[in-house]
């Protein structure tokens, strides 16, 4: 793959940010209160973030905080951490033609009580992948961003937090499937593309196994993952299951589907 070739990320992410707001950056500038994404790949910042998640959601329904348990809030925190992380360098990649190579040392992140964790970018290379097939793309996904930016987290977020590899691997697996969703949906030209690189980078080590992605009509590009384990949401008081997750019926699940290929 010719990943010797570089080209400026900052076009692509802008057509990346067009999509929505997982899919925007900011770029990042000194004394805007940002701090280093490495900070968060530490035990006691991770604590920190979750346990204001957790007082967050605690407050804004009225649950009593024995009924939320830590694990349930972290796993779904780093879902959306996971969202922040790969959403952007998809949509600039599918969108706009270059795949941003951010790693650790060129991001950063700013706390938020809820909502979309925002993060800022450096100097960050990209790779033209306008002439790559979605193979290539997915594996300079899995390669680059994934490897850098979300192992780590995950990494951390398994041994912090006792949560199983097989849930936050499924739960980046969700976050990719997600952005691949809105992206079809927001920007419909770009749907088959999405859904081919989502196909493959669930191919690549350590995707394989998280789910299997599934075209319930054969006359439509857009693709939804069917997870092969579940988030633990359904956990929190008065939730339910994802529409992805292994634990929906196969019913609900069709509707979900067919509501949003109606849309």
């Amino acid at each position: 793959m010719p990943l010797h070739r570089t080209a400026a990320a900052g076009p692509a992410l802008a057509a990346a940010a067009a999509v929505g707001p997982y899919f925007a950056w900011e770029a990042w500038s000194a004394g805007s209160g940002w701090h280093p994404y490495t900070d968060l790949l530490t035990p006691s910042v991770a604590t920190a973030r979750v346990a204001a998640a957790r007082s967050t959601l605690v407050g804004a329904f009225g649950l009593a905080e024995e009924d939320v348990p830590t694990r349930v809030v972290a796993s779904v925190f780093f879902m959306g951490v996971a969202a922040r992380l790969l959403s952007p360098p998809l949509g600039a990649a599918v969108a706009g033609g270059a795949l941003p190579l951010a790693t650790r040392a060129n991001l950063w992140w700013s706390p938020v009580p809820a909502g979309p964790m925002p993060i800022a970018y450096g100097v960050v290379p990209a790779l033209p992948a306008a002439d790559l097939d979605p193979a290539e793309v997915a594996s300079a996904l899995v390669d680059g961003p994934l490897t850098e930016t979300v192992t780590p987290l995950l990494d951390l977020f398994r041994s912090t937090f006792t949560l199983s590899p097989q849930v936050l691997w499924g739960n980046v697996a969700s976050s990719l499937a997600g952005a691949v969703g809105v992206l079809a949906d927001t920007m419909p030209r770009h749907a088959d593309r999405a859904g081919q690189i989502l196909e493959q980078a669930l191919t690549l080590p350590p995707l394989t196994g998280t789910g299997k992605v599934v075209r319930p009509d054969p006359t439509r590009a857009r693709r939804f993952l069917v997870r092969d384990n579940c988030c633990l949401y359904y956990r929190l008081p008065g939730a339910a299951t994802c529409a992805d997750c292994v634990l929906t019926p196969a019913p609900t699940r069709r509707r979900h589907w067919n509501a949003l290929l109606a849309g």
